[in-house]
């Protein structure tokens, strides 16, 4: 019988294969796990960091660099497939409708440091009016002494005005461990032009909390 773990990478692999032949191949700049309108520039470049409060651990920060021309997507991170680990990602972008809007980016990275190999993946999101679901996931193949695994930050976000956002959010990652293996929460965020503060919670009222602040800048 196939793994947990083989049923979930073929379910991916399935969704990304039938995204990328039913999908219109326009503009569109999803980065990590933060969603945000369609580029209007030839090129378009976020810088997302991400500080992470960890009870009885050790604190660290994630940045996150994308550039976006057209269909091309390019995106670099560290301290987020694990800790002291950093990857490299190429991918091409994906959107469909106007009134719900579906935006994919099916990607391929590699991944070096504390733990190496090579990680398909994709980040997604729809958004119909006020209301947006995202998620970004991947599948490391790991080489070495290090094992493979599957990340994901899955999100759900309301904005009852431009410059608020609202929502829930989950984060199945290795760079830290808790008791849960998937961390669940919420989340506030502000944004003004192109600068974006948020905060998240994760586990409050099951465990100790995680609070991950989030500054993010595009240009």
């Amino acid at each position: 019988m196939p793994s947990k773990h083989t049923l979930q990478l073929a379910a991916f692999v399935s969704i990304v294969s039938l995204a990328s032949h039913t999908l219109p191949q326009t503009v569109t700049v999803p980065p990590s796990h933060n969603t945000r309108p369609p580029a209007t520039k030839q090129w378009e470049f976020t810088l997302m960091t991400d500080g992470y409060i960890i009870p009885d651990q050790q604190s660290f920060v994630n940045p996150n660099f994308t550039a976006d021309h057209r269909w091309l997507h390019l995106e670099a991170r560290y301290n987020s497939e694990d800790f002291r680990t950093g990857s490299a990602w190429i991918g091409y972008n994906f959107a469909a409708g106007k009134n719900l809007v579906l935006n994919v980016t099916p990607m391929i990275g590699g991944v070096f440091g504390r733990t190496n190999g090579v990680a398909p993946g994709c980040e997604a999101s729809l958004t119909y009016k006020k209301l947006q679901a995202s998620i970004s996931n991947e599948y490391v193949f790991a080489t070495g002494n290090s094992s493979s695994f599957y990340y994901n930050w899955p999100q759900v976000t309301y904005s009852p005005v431009e410059w608020l956002q609202l929502g829930l959010v989950a984060q199945r990652t290795k760079t830290y461990r808790t008791s849960f293996d998937t961390q669940r929460g919420f989340f506030v965020g502000v944004s003004h032009k192109s600068i974006e503060v948020t905060s998240y919670v994760f586990n409050a009222g099951w465990t100790d909390p995680t609070v991950v602040l989030e500054l993010g800048f595009s240009f």
